[in-house]
C-alpha cells in the first residue's frame, strides 16, 4: 500500500492536521485501523465520499484492493462542530457523506480523479468550517489533554466550563470524553515510540503506570498485545 501525506492549506490548518492519498494493492494485507482521535472525511474511488471515525478500537480495514483514497484528517475537537453532527453516536462507524451532508456528496461520486475529489474535500472542509467554526474552548481543551500530566478532573476549572457541559461538548465535538481522548493520544505516544527500548521502558516514556497498564491499553484500542502489535506493524512498513 502507498500513503502520503501533505500539509493542510493555511486556511485549513485550525482545522485539518494533514491532507493524505494511499493506494490499495490488488491483495492488500488486513491491518485494522486504530485510534488517533481524529475523524477523517475520506473519497474512494468507486464508493464516494464518507466518515471514518471516531474509533475507541481497532476497526477492520475492508477497503477492495485496486482502490484509491483521498481524505481531510481533521483535527480532535473539530469534526463534530464542523460538521454539525453529534460524533458519538457514529463511533467506529463509516457512514457515506450521504447520511450526514447529501448536498455535498452529489458532488463526490466515486467515479472522479483522484487529485479532483481531494480538490473538492478541501474546499468542502473550507466551507464546513466557514458555516460552522470549533469551539476554541474545546480545542484548547484537546490542546491540553497532550500534556499527560493533566489531570482531567481539573479540565473545567482550567476552561471555566462544568463538568457535565464539557463531557456533552466532547461527546458531541469528539465523539467520546475527554478522559478517552487523553487515553488515546497515550497510545499514540506509544506507538511512535516503538522499537527505541523495551515495553516497560516504553510504558514509562508514554505515561503509563507500568508495563500491565500498557498491555491493558494496547489491547482494547488495538485488539493486540505490545509486543504482537510492534512485529505486526514492523510487517506492515516492509
Amino acid at each position: 500500500m502507498s500513503y502520503v501525506e501533505l500539509a493542510p492549506p493555511a486556511a485549513l490548518r485550525g482545522v485539518a492536521t494533514c491532507l493524505w492519498r494511499s493506494t490499495i494493492p490488488d491483495r492488500p494485507r488486513r491491518a485494522p485501523i486504530l485510534p488517533d482521535g481524529c475523524v477523517d472525511l475520506i473519497w474512494e474511488s468507486g464508493r464516494g465520499a464518507f466518515l471514518a471515525g471516531p474509533d475507541t478500537g481497532p476497526v477492520p480495514d475492508h477497503t477492495p484492493g485496486g482502490r484509491t483514497l483521498v481524505g481531510v484528517r481533521l483535527r480532535p475537537g473539530a469534526g463534530g462542530t464542523l460538521l454539525g453532527v453529534p460524533l458519538e453516536p457514529l463511533r467506529n462507524l463509516r457512514p457515506d457523506l450521504t447520511d450526514l451532508r447529501p448536498g455535498a456528496a452529489l458532488r463526490l461520486p466515486g467515479d472522479l480523479p483522484p487529485a479532483e475529489a481531494l480538490r473538492r474535500l478541501v474546499a468542502l472542509t473550507g466551507a464546513l468550517s466557514r458555516e460552522r467554526p470549533p469551539d476554541p474552548a474545546l480545542l484548547e481543551a484537546v490542546r491540553l489533554l497532550r500534556d499527560p500530566r493533566v489531570r482531567v478532573p481539573s479540565l473545567g476549572d482550567r476552561l471555566g466550563i462544568g463538568d457535565r457541559q464539557l463531557r456533552r461538548r466532547f461527546s458531541a465535538a469528539v465523539g467520546y470524553g475527554p478522559k478517552t481522548l487523553q487515553r488515546i493520544f497515550r497510545f499514540r505516544r506509544f506507538l511512535s515510540l516503538l522499537g527505541q527500548g523495551s515495553a516497560a521502558e516504553l510504558a514509562a516514556l508514554a505515561g503509563y503506570t507500568d508495563q500491565a497498564h500498557l498491555t491493558r491499553e494496547t489491547v482494547e484500542f488495538a485488539g493486540l498485545t505490545p509486543a504482537v502489535l510492534a512485529r505486526a506493524r514492523t510487517v506492515d512498513q516492509q
